[in-house]
């Protein structure tokens, strides 16, 4: 999985096999002034719009963009609005106009260059300008890196629910620059590590027992847990996304948290909760619901909300009303007929869909 970098320092690389559509996770420290060749190689455009948010713009972008210009690309930096309440129509009618103002063709990549947000924002302008532009995501969170970067899922919310409209659009390459971590605050590095956490849960219990042992480390961004934390992350999500493409049976299991999750941010209008800590308390709900229909044992929900709660998470949902859930988890999009594929616990590393309606989620009296 690893192979030679390109600098001084550690470096590794994960597949994701897709076929003609394959690409790879680069992982490692330094690789913003670097990856422009690697862009231009895996896209052959000669134009690159570099999408960014104000902030991570004013930190990264301009290594980003001399990387670019150095490897032979005509290249711009586009801003958008920060913040989840922000990933909807609106802007990606923003973005359109800004990237045909750049004069944007299909030789034009797409760089997604920030959290989720961005990567959603632009990979969705990108799967639907022009029928198709190549895309790149660069994501400094690691949030980013270890989920949404990876699997080529990207959409807006609507004011009814979260990622309602979306396309599959997979990137033609992943670059994880594990520096750009350094600025990120401790409250959305935890977040991150919660996508972490579900990966394990879900896939891979040698890797939960791993995440048990060093989580502070992890947290703290020490190299030596770091880079071998974001390399299997990367991998697991990797695999199913090789497995399933397009969410049709076992990709559905990285919902793991998620039901729950995106009602809560629905209730919250996309403000004052990182999408990590709704998956935090929507992954103890999950854990507990399937000891509760005796699906998993005894135990389970309890090393998983005491791993998350080591690493400073929220794991018990918010106080809004029985019926409020209900609304918002009646136009969750894993819906089929009246029933939600709920993701479930079997043990520490396994997890299964089980079709269950609104009310079978969350019972009066839960």
């Amino acid at each position: 999985m690893s192979e030679p970098q390109p600098g001084a320092q550690p470096f590794a690389t994960v597949p994701v096999a897709l076929g003609d559509r394959s690409y790879p996770i680069h992982i490692g420290s330094g690789l913003l002034g670097w990856l422009g060749g690697e862009i231009a190689r895996h896209t052959k455009a000669t134009r690159a719009a570099v999408v960014t948010v104000p902030m991570v713009g004013r930190r990264y972008a301009g290594r980003l963009l001399r990387s670019l210009w150095e490897a032979g690309l005509e290249a711009r930096r586009i801003g958008v609005r920060d913040g989840d309440a922000h990933k909807n129509l609106r802007e990606v009618a923003r973005l359109y106009e800004a990237l045909l103002d750049f004069g944007a063709d299909r030789a034009t990549v797409v760089v997604a260059l920030g959290g989720g947000t961005v990567g959603d924002l632009a990979g969705f302008a990108a799967a639907t300008l022009l029928r198709g532009l190549p895309f790149v995501q660069v994501p400094t969170t690691l949030l980013a890196m270890v989920d949404a970067s990876v699997g080529g899922k990207v959409g807006v919310n609507l004011p009814r629910g979260k990622n309602l409209v979306g396309a599959f659009h997979q990137p033609r390459l992943v670059g994880i620059d594990i520096d750009t971590l350094a600025s990120l605050p401790v409250r959305e590095r935890a977040a991150g590590l919660a996508e972490v956490v579900k990966a394990g849960a879900l896939w891979d219990a040698a890797f939960f027992e791993q995440l048990e042992r060093n989580a502070e480390s992890v947290l703290r961004l020490e190299p030596e847990a770091l880079l071998p934390t974001l390399e299997r992350a990367c991998a697991i999500k990797a695999q199913i996304v090789a497995e399933d493409e397009r969410e049709a049976g076992r990709r559905m299991l990285l919902n793991l948290g998620h039901t729950l999750a995106h009602a809560i941010e629905t209730l919250y209008r996309y403000r004052r909760i990182l999408h990590g800590e709704a998956v935090a308390m929507g992954m103890v709900f999950a854990a507990r619901r399937s000891e509760a229909l005796g699906l998993c044992p005894p135990g389970v929900a309890g090393r998983v909300e005491t791993l998350l709660r080591r690493l400073g998470l929220p794991t018990e949902l918010p106080h809004f009303p029985r019926r409020a859930y209900l609304s918002a988890l009646r136009v969750d999009k894993k819906r089929r007929d009246a029933r939600i594929q709920f993701v479930a616990l079997r043990a520490i590393g396994r997890a299964e869909t089980v079709p269950l309606t609104p009310a079978e989620i969350l019972p009066a009296g839960d």
